[in-house]
């Protein structure tokens, strides 16, 4: 998921905090065989194959997604583990794209880099159409248009037609001044929440009047700028009551701009297009994948240790670093942990959610069910029972460190068991945070949830919700890493004493997932 939210307002990096009562001394020995495990042992790369080439696209109430989810339940069973999948709403229809055909047909023939959004209906067949340019997506500009872009397909210009350069590497790691510079901004507001909501109603005003007018279809071009990547997600998630009839389709920038140009010098454009895709209605309930650990402690037992990642993806390609990567560390920290038997105290549960990409919504749902609802702060019994959970959803970059959501408490307890992974260059802690991913859903009720900080790699630059985010992007070593650490940081949380110390209880968030309904 995109990262929309950044949430406390402080930073507090290693360095400054030499004065803090200091955490008990680690196991280094039980801490070297979690090392030999998952550095020279590690399946991770096994386990994300068959996440992401075995199962391919997984949006959420998929057949894909469903592929990963029960293929995942079946290896977490094979460990040991009691697992399922857990029902936690209605969701909607499901959907995959089964062609996708699209050519520039005048002034030449030209194939183009195109994907249909989801939910996207198909064509029933091929079409052949002009396209029209209006100034925006907008219902103003629909409105001016009017009835003439009854049966064309709608290309809202652009005003910015730069590519990005290509002197700019897409892969980077942080350097140690940028880790130290880390820096958060503010919750985001009520004001600005309601300003980006009436940006994404006057899109959806306008798609519903162009569906209206008897449009075939509209044109979007790709955010990340260059070389035929193309980012895709949906103009709306798969609730029954926000889907639409209109096709919609992202272009490569590169193909988009040349047909805007066409149009600018006056040439007429026709595409011929032929698109196939089949909603999924068999069952429109989510389900997040839930598996466990017992702990064998007698009076830990009862008390959780979490960890996640979001198994749903975007369906242009095969969701690898987003976010197959992590549920690949998490599934194969728990193999760690499961291989050297640790008879841990507490107990430990892993989730991989669905419907993150659509807000949250299984992450959420769980939460509300199982711990409390942030709406109103009516906590339920196990809520006083989680000790933390741990996400990672930035990537396929190695850890560096732990946003800790504004918590000081935990950070000489963070230090001290990120000391043994000095070496593997995991450092530093920063009381800002990353943004809107599944830890957010624990931290809304008061528990310490908190997300990893990765090397950024080709995160923003090219995988994320695009038509590159495939097997191949993935670093093997960065994800043996992320394992090991994951894997050692759950050990630890699992065998304390004490629960890890929480913040003050949040005010009640009537609306802080309320962007994707």
């Amino acid at each position: 998921m995109r990262k929309l939210l950044r949430l406390p307002r402080f930073i507090f990096l290693l360095y400054i905090v030499p004065c803090l009562a200091q955490e008990s001394q680690v196991n280094q020995e039980i801490i070297q065989k979690i090392r030999d495990e998952g550095l020279h042992h590690s399946q991770v790369m096994q386990i994300a194959h068959y996440l992401t080439d075995e199962s391919g696209p997984r949006l959420t109430n998929s057949p894909g997604f469903k592929r990963a989810a029960d293929w995942a339940v079946t290896r977490l069973k094979s460990w040991g583990l009691k697992a399922g999948l857990e029902a936690w709403g209605d969701f909607g229809p499901g959907w995959e794209s089964e062609k996708c055909y699209v050519a520039m047909k005048s002034p030449y023939y030209h194939p183009l880099i195109a994907y249909p959004l989801a939910w996207t209906k198909g064509t029933a067949g091929l079409v052949k159409a002009d396209v029209v340019m209006i100034e925006s997506l907008s219902v103003e500009s629909v409105k001016k248009h009017g009835a003439s872009l009854k049966g064309k397909i709608v290309l809202p210009r652009q005003n910015d037609t730069t590519l990005r350069s290509a002197f700019e590497a897409y892969a980077t790691r942080y350097g140690q001044g940028q880790l130290d510079s880390l820096k958060d901004s503010n919750m985001i507001t009520a004001d600005e929440l309601n300003a980006m909501m009436s940006y994404i109603n006057g899109l959806r005003d306008a798609i519903r009047l162009l569906q209206k007018i008897g449009s075939l279809g509209v044109l979007n071009m790709s955010s990340f700028g260059r070389d035929g990547t193309v980012d895709v997600s949906g103009w709306f998630s798969g609730k029954k009551e926000n889907l639409t009839d209109l096709m919609a389709l992202n272009l490569a920038t590169e193909d988009y701009l040349c047909i805007q140009r066409l149009l600018e010098a006056g040439t007429p454009v026709k595409l011929e297009l032929d698109l196939k895709s089949k909603m999924i209605v068999n069952d429109n309930k989510g389900y997040n994948v839930i598996g466990e650990i017992p702990g064998t402690d007698p009076s830990l037992k009862s008390e959780l240790v979490m960890i996640g990642g979001h198994l749903d993806s975007w369906h242009s390609a095969t969701g690898a670093t987003d976010n197959g990567a992590g549920c690949a560390v998490m599934m194969e920290a728990i193999r760690i942990l499961q291989a050297l038997q640790l008879h841990l105290k507490r107990t430990i549960r892993i989730a991989l959610w669905s419907g993150e990409e659509q807000g949250l919504l299984g992450s959420h749902a769980y939460v509300k069910k199982h711990f409390g609802d942030p709406t109103n702060m009516k906590l339920l019994p196990e809520q006083s029972k989680i000790s933390a959970y741990y996400n990672l959803d930035n990537g396929s970059g190695r850890i560096r460190g732990i946003y800790l959501q504004g918590n000081k408490e935990v950070l000489p307890v963070f230090k001290e068991w990120l000391q043994p992974f000095s070496d593997l260059d995991a450092t530093t802690l920063t009381l800002c945070n990353t943004g809107s991913t599944d830890h957010l859903s624990f931290d809304a009720v008061g528990i310490p949830g908190f997300q990893f900080i990765q090397d950024p790699m080709e995160y923003e630059t090219r995988t994320h919700h695009t038509n590159m985010d495939s097997y191949d992007h993935l670093f093997p070593e960065d994800l043996k890493q992320a394992a090991t650490i994951v894997a050692a940081l759950v050990y630890e949380t699992a065998m304390r004493q004490e629960k890890l110390p929480r913040k003050p209880l949040p005010a009640t968030q009537p609306w802080i997932f309320d962007l994707f309904k």
